[in-house]
């Protein structure tokens, strides 16, 4: 009975030693170790299963037991129950023995300096197994009486081949004191390596609970057994966990060490140290790509292929300070419960000697470690976000590009998109929540965009409406990356913490993902900086249950993990999709340069922007040519353009009133005062608009008429526009008309006329003036009464009613006039009765009014035939007037008017062509030089004036190119970055 004993104390001994031995790899059976295991009957034990063991040969480390006594082996046979097959076991040990090549190898691996040195600590470390002797075979002691050991040492190679294939010992030292840590105390491996023989004993580290199985049958034994398990795996969870952590703060540390590094090491390069140019990097050519597809047709749909990580959630979850967690900034403006994302902001997160932020379309750069930069920054977003939202609109599909440069920041594009709302509440346009969906989905539907899906913790996950969305455009959950927010407040507030683990895991939602990660932004004040965020969020996680009871991996935590992650699965899919995207170009390019050559083969490949500036040069040569129009030109335009102006004035209001005068005085009286009059109130007035639309006209001649084989109508609207933005915006100076004034009344007052020529010149300029005024009544005339006999026969015209009763009223009042050739200009009543009378004693009825009005357009066409005779009658008058001879019986002061008019006309002229050449020419090219600068800078208005298949073909064309181009050059990049 006592053989049976020992032998089930055996068997349990070795089973500790194999459950205790975690260091050893691989699974080591009990009766692999110890011979004398398999001799006896294990049924007897009554927690083992009765089962022939299988024979084979594992081992991992052994000690040296050479200082023992060696015995003699004694094989006497066993009488108890189980009879095992003893007359072939020495066979089968001499058949393991013969291995002895690893046994040897590895003794000589191992019995080196290393093992020399830390034989005496090891040594210290085993416990007295002085007790356990009998465990081990005798055969084990008398083996050299088998084996020839010094045949097979004549036999192996020399020291120096095995120095060849020894390891570096330095670097094991290293990595055995990097390991040490990972170990617990109550699980230490002992070992000793013995010298000649090469046999290698493995014992373990007894542990407490495998010395305390004396008592088999005791349940009390039993109880502590598995007790003392629970306890140990929960200390084991427990330092795992402190593990963890401090690696993670040896990790931390050491990237920061390393950003600190980076910094200088870009701060001597940006200084030109090493004087050479740095390359662009990766994430920035990157960036520039999907800018210039931003800007690409939309009814391509190419701007969508090319990864970016879409971050999307509810309003107020959180996706805001998520990101600016991982731009290490709190760079967007904050409201509490406000919708401030109303646009999408791209922000590219790049490598830079400093924390600095700048927009695409602007040099000005936000240092991000000064809180007034920050705060600005934060004020510039806003704006950028209310301007581009349409009157009437709460949200804008206008994306928003921002640069932030750093230190130690994961490279990678992302897109803050508005939260997504259950409610329009009041304030807002009634299609925001459709508007943010579809922006949303624009973003999401790209086969390519990696989804970064934001939820808030603290509140019920059924709640959420971001999930339903991510699963409809995600529904495998290949390219999805769900966040959850507010874990603090989520542990504090959940009562089931298990619906926290089921939340991380997605279990709770329908929508699946290629990661789950928990993260805490901070205790709620917007006042806090990142670095405080950070620190609160460690300390949580070192200390949360979440983390301590495994609900939650070490890897699923912390925004820092969440950056890492975000950006290598971002860098996995611009890699997998960026050459197909180069290939899409490549025959889009192809397409459209095709379709070029057939429409447009003789016409360069000019997009908007330089049509633009093709004809902005055409229009400031244009305007540069008003300065080479000659004075005469102007001059002669002008005063004829005046003339034209003001000759009803003057035929109407001065000198048919002063003609009307009975003597040569009363008429210079009345000419002088009619002129004052009219030169200190119309006439400077009269004189500007004169020549400021004289200039519009010549501007305009220019601007529209057809320039032969080079005129492209293609610019006509442009041109159209910028001559009326011009005219609108140009005023003629406002002195103008003051000086004007002086010299047109200076002018108006001199009567001496010196030499015949001028008075000729005077008496042509009067006979044209009434001329052309006599066309025009007779023009009257006719229209009042009506075709007359000839016209009536030959063009077969007649007579209206009312042009019968003028014809017989013009004859009757001509009648009148035969009779007094120098009537008054006015009709008396008694003659106007008396023309009535005799109409309607021929039948014709009319009312005194029509008589008047027949009677001006009568007595005006007969004064100004009287006024031209005179006019030839004053050919030989100026005699008269050089001498002063006032009694004469010719009378020419209506002469002496005209010429004072037109010499009124030559000065004005003269003065506005000064004017206009010195000054009104120059501030106009100004204006148009202004008007041009402001529609290059606005690109609907170039969109809105330059149209057409043309101009869009060569756009596309351009953006294509300049897409590939892009692309090729990334591409490059990226391959030699691999």
């Amino acid at each position: 009975m006592w053989r049976l004993r020992r032998a089930a104390v055996a068997c349990e001994v070795c089973q500790s030693l194999v459950k205790h031995n975690s260091g050893i790899k691989g699974s080591l059976p009990l009766q692999k170790l110890h011979l004398v295991s398999r001799s006896i009957y294990h049924s007897h034990h009554p927690t083992l299963k009765l089962r022939r063991l299988q024979l084979k040969t594992s081992y991992q480390q052994f000690s040296s037991l050479t200082n023992l006594p060696l015995h003699k082996l004694k094989l006497s046979p066993i009488k108890y129950c189980y009879q095992p097959r003893r007359n072939f076991w020495p066979a089968r040990l001499a058949a393991r023995l013969l291995k002895l090549r690893y046994l040897i190898l590895g003794s000589a691996v191992g019995g080196g300096y290393t093992a020399k040195k830390t034989f005496d600590q090891w040594k210290d470390m085993i416990p007295d197994l002085s007790d356990y002797k009998w465990i081990v075979p005798d055969i084990v002691w008398e083996i050299d009486e088998y084996i020839d050991f010094e045949k097979i040492r004549k036999a192996l190679p020399n020291s120096e081949d095995f120095a060849k294939l020894a390891p570096d010992f330095d670097k094991i030292v290293e990595s055995v004191s990097l390991l040490k840590d990972f170990f617990t105390t109550g699980h230490k491996l002992v070992s000793e390596v013995i010298g000649a023989s090469g046999l290698l004993l493995l014992l373990g580290s007894l542990g407490e609970t495998a010395f305390r199985a004396t008592d088999h049958g005791s349940e009390s034994d039993k109880h502590y057994r598995k007790v003392s398990d629970k306890e140990k795996i929960d200390q084991l969870q427990e330092e795992l966990l402190h593990t963890q952590l401090k690696y993670q703060r040896i990790l931390e540390r050491l990237e920061k060490e390393n950003k600190e590094l980076r910094k200088l090491v870009l701060q001597k390069d940006d200084k030109g140290i090493h004087h050479r140019k740095l390359k662009k990097s990766l994430i920035d050519m990157y960036s520039e790509v999907l800018d210039v597809l931003s800007d690409y047709d939309a009814s391509y749909n190419t701007q969508d292929h090319l990864p970016r990580v879409v971050v999307v959630g509810d309003q107020s979850a959180g996706k805001t300070s998520v990101l600016e967690m991982i731009a290490q900034a709190r760079i967007f403006p904050r409201g509490s419960g406000e919708m401030m994302t109303r646009s999408p902001v791209k922000v590219t997160l790049s490598e830079g000697p400093h924390h600095v932020a700048l927009f695409k379309d602007s040099s000005r750069e936000f240092d991000l470690t000064k809180e007034e930069d920050l705060a600005a920054l934060r004020h510039e977003i806003e704006l950028r976000m209310r301007k581009s939202v349409k009157e009437g609109c709460t949200v804008s599909p206008e994306t928003i590009s921002l640069n932030v440069k750093g230190p130690g920041l994961q490279r990678m594009v992302l897109v803050d998109l508005p939260g997504v709302i259950n409610t329009v509440t009041s304030g807002m346009a009634p299609d925001t929540k459709e508007t943010i969906f579809s922006i949303s989905k624009a973003y999401m539907q790209n086969p390519n965009a990696i989804i970064l899906c934001i939820q808030d913790g603290s509140v019920d996950a059924e709640r959420s409406i971001v999930t339903d969305l991510v699963s409809q455009m995600d529904p495998h959950g290949r390219r999805t990356i769900f966040v959850l927010t507010k874990v603090d407040l989520a542990e504090k507030n959940v009562a089931s913490p298990s619906r926290i683990q089921q939340i991380i895991e997605g279990k709770l939602f329908p929508m699946k993902a290629l990661g789950y990660f928990a993260v805490v932004t901070g205790k709620g004040n917007s006042s806090e900086n990142i670095e405080a965020i950070r620190e609160y969020e460690e300390e949580f996680f070192q200390n949360s249950k979440l983390l301590k009871t495994s609900m939650l991996k070490a890897h699923q935590v912390t925004t820092r993990n969440l950056s890492l992650a975000v950006s290598d699965c971002f860098w996995k899919m611009v890699r997998e999709s960026v050459e197909q995207q180069a290939d899409s170009f490549k025959a889009t390019r192809f397409n459209l340069e095709t379709e070029w050559k057939n429409n447009y083969p003789r016409l360069r490949e000019l997009d908007r922007n330089e049509l633009f500036e093709k004809a902005k040069n055409e229009i400031l040569d244009e305007v540069i040519s008003l300065s080479q129009v000659t004075p005469k030109h102007w001059e002669e335009i002008l005063q004829q353009s005046l003339w034209e102006r003001v000759s009803t004035h003057v035929i109407e209001n001065i000198y048919l009133p002063a003609a009307q005068t009975m003597n040569s005085g009363t008429f210079n009286t009345t000419v002088d005062i009619k002129l004052k009059q009219w030169t200190d109130k119309q006439l400077p007035n009269k004189a500007v608009e004169v020549a400021w639309e004289t200039l519009q006209e010549e501007f305009s001649r220019f601007m529209t008429e057809p320039k032969g084989k080079e005129h492209d109508d293609i610019f006509d609207k442009l041109k159209e526009a910028v001559k009326e933005e011009s005219i609108k915006r140009h005023k003629w100076n406002d002195f103008a008309e003051d000086s004007l004034r002086v010299i047109q009344h200076n002018a108006l007052e001199d009567r001496s006329i010196s030499d015949k020529q001028q008075w000729d010149a005077a008496i042509y300029f009067m006979e044209e003036a009434l001329q052309a005024r006599l066309k025009d009544t007779e023009n009257a005339i006719e229209n009042m009464v009506g075709p007359d006999w000839k016209k009536r026969w030959l063009y077969w015209k007649n007579r209206t009613q009312e042009q019968y009763v003028h014809n017989e009223t013009k004859n009757e009042l001509e009648k009148m006039l035969k009779c007094n050739e120098e009537h008054p200009a006015y009709l008396a009543s008694d003659e106007i009765t008396t023309v009535r009378k005799n109409l309607e004693s021929r039948g014709v009825e009319v009312d005194p009014s029509l008589i008047k009005d027949t009677w001006h357009q009568v007595y005006r066409r007969h004064f100004l035939k009287t006024a031209l005779n005179h006019c030839n009658l004053c050919r030989r008058g100026f005699y008269y007037y050089q001498r002063h001879f006032v009694d004469s019986e010719l009378e020419c002061n209506d002469v002496v008017l005209f010429w004072r008019i037109q010499r009124m006309l030559a000065i004005t002229a003269n003065t506005l062509r000064q004017q206009l050449t010195n000054t009104e020419v120059r501030r106009l090219e100004k204006n148009v030089k202004e008007v041009l600068e402001d529609f290059a800078d606005d690109s609907e208005k170039k969109v809105k004036l330059l149209t057409g298949k043309r101009v869009q073909l060569a756009e596309d064309l351009k953006k294509v190119r300049e897409i590939q181009e892009k692309l090729d050059a990334f591409i490059e990049a990226l391959h030699q970055e691999k």
